[in-house]
């Protein structure tokens, strides 16, 4: 299977959708977004360390994740699971500590595609002009390089 990662940003829509495309079953995919161990082996570009504060996956549960540079630089990330579905779909806030009230809420669904899986995220933001100034800050390419992460770790099962 090919892993290919798309971004679907309409305009003039506070929406984008990313799909991506991994080797391994939906269940395994899923459990790697919500158990710590392994979110700290992917998630987010390979020059930052993350530490799990807090994950709690079930609706009105929370997470808590703080990245950390080589120069001591930390970005703490934090939201609300509103659903979790087991190996099918959640729903999650995001916020950035360093820009607080830009919420954004994302579903990520789990879908069978043949052995392995296809994840698409969705996600709606306050505005356009938001969501532009995310993917405008990089978002892409962190959201990349966590699906290599991703299928590294996949590789391992």
């Amino acid at each position: 299977m090919t892993e290919t990662t798309t971004f679907d940003v309409p305009p003039g829509r506070p929406d984008m959708t990313m799909t991506r495309r991994f080797a391994a079953p939906p269940s395994r995919v899923f459990e790697a977004h919500v158990d710590p161990d392994q979110i700290v082996r992917w998630w987010g570009p390979r020059r930052l360390t993350t530490v799990v504060h807090a994950l709690e996956a079930r609706p009105g549960g929370r997470w808590h994740f703080v990245q950390r540079g080589a120069d001591g630089a930390t970005h703490s990330f934090f939201g609300f699971f509103h659903a979790v579905e087991p190996g099918v779909a959640l729903v999650q806030t995001f916020e950035y500590e360093g820009a607080p009230g830009h919420v954004l809420v994302s579903r990520l669904e789990f879908l069978a595609e043949g052995a392995g899986t296809l994840l698409r995220t969705t996600t709606v933001f306050f505005s356009v002009a938001e969501r532009d100034a995310m993917v405008g800050a990089g978002m892409e390419e962190g959201v990349l390089e966590g699906a290599e992460r991703l299928d590294e770790l996949l590789a391992e099962a």
